[in-house]
């Protein structure tokens, strides 16, 4: 088929990597402007860019798609259909409509659970036992179009955000060449989306990775695990910001936030219900270590306190 694709982190990256190897015509690949990354804050091309340019396809990065004249390069393509995937631009109705077979979305959730920007985060931080793909035909609203397949796949005890990010968009990536291989039928037997059970996955903010150490242990596992790799999960020792990267559920009582035993194996803190066993942490300016390496450079007395 003749298709846009449009998208911009390494999620989107991978869905671009299956259509070419499809052997889909990609006419234009629309990604977000570059933007200052790393140290130096240099301009730095999306993944999407970044591929796009390695197999010699144009590539189109508008800051919006309001304007007719913003519009213009899509209208002169006449394409088939237009692939979306993590873009970060919403899409008027007026782009919607150029494809001769519509727009279709790669999801990454069981919708209409979790639309909206951060589904993986939230699915993992709210306890879910299964996530999964939806190929969606998008409409004006948000992630709110009629269902053309799901795929599913289970969130186990291990994932964090890093984790589950590569299994999903492996799955979307096959998901949607297997879409477009069989698309009349899939858009001839489209499921509008339940009115029930609808949730919303807000954008990640800074300040919900701070840990609040009476909660209980089990959900600041999956707080944990959801903030992994960005912005990380945080607390405090001793009036300095301390990154937790890894950690497990273990037995322990005590007052919340009160380190209960350290060794090479973890640092035991005290939880509103339960305890936590951190495996992995990181100083503020210094490497993410495991707790043994921690420990050596950093000794901590049962008793101290976190947060």
């Amino acid at each position: 088929m003749k298709l846009i694709f449009a998208g911009t982190p390494d999620f989107a990256a991978s869905a671009l990597a299956a259509l070419i190897a499809a052997g889909h015509e990609i006419v234009l690949v629309l990604t977000q402007p570059d933007r200052p990354a790393g140290r130096g804050m240099k301009l730095t091309a999306s993944p999407v860019k970044q591929l796009a340019e390695q197999h010699g396809l144009p590539v189109y990065q508008p800051e919006k798609l309001r304007s007719p004249e913003q519009q213009a390069p899509l209208v002169a393509i006449d394409a088939d259909v237009m692939i979306v995937a993590a873009y970060g631009l919403i899409l008027p109705q007026a782009v919607l409509d150029l494809p001769r077979l519509g727009c279709l979305n790669i999801h990454a959730s069981l919708l209409p659970r979790w639309r909206g920007a951060a589904p993986i985060q939230r699915a993992i931080a709210a306890g879910d036992l299964e996530t999964g793909i939806t190929i969606m035909q998008m409409d004006a609203g948000l992630d709110t179009g009629d269902m053309l397949s799901i795929h599913r796949t289970t969130i186990t005890t291990d994932d964090t955000a890093q984790t589950l990010h590569d299994k999903l968009a492996a799955q979307g990536a096959a998901a949607i060449v297997a879409a477009l291989a069989d698309l009349p039928a899939l858009q001839a037997t489209r499921q509008k989306q339940p009115a029930e059970g609808v949730t919303y996955a807000e954008k990640l903010k800074k300040e919900e990775a701070q840990i609040d150490w009476r909660l209980p242990a089990t959900e600041i596992d999956r707080t944990i695990r959801a903030f992994n790799p960005f912005p990380s999960a945080q607390t405090l020792l001793d009036g300095t910001p301390l990154k937790i990267w890894t950690a497990r559920t273990t037995a322990g009582t005590g007052e919340a936030g009160t380190v209960l035993a350290c060794g090479k194996d973890g640092i035991v803190v005290a939880c509103g219900a339960g305890a936590l066993s951190i495996a992995e942490l990181q100083k503020a300016g210094a490497k993410r270590v495991d707790a043994a390496a921690f420990l050596a450079g950093n000794p901590l007395a049962v008793g101290s306190r976190l947060g």
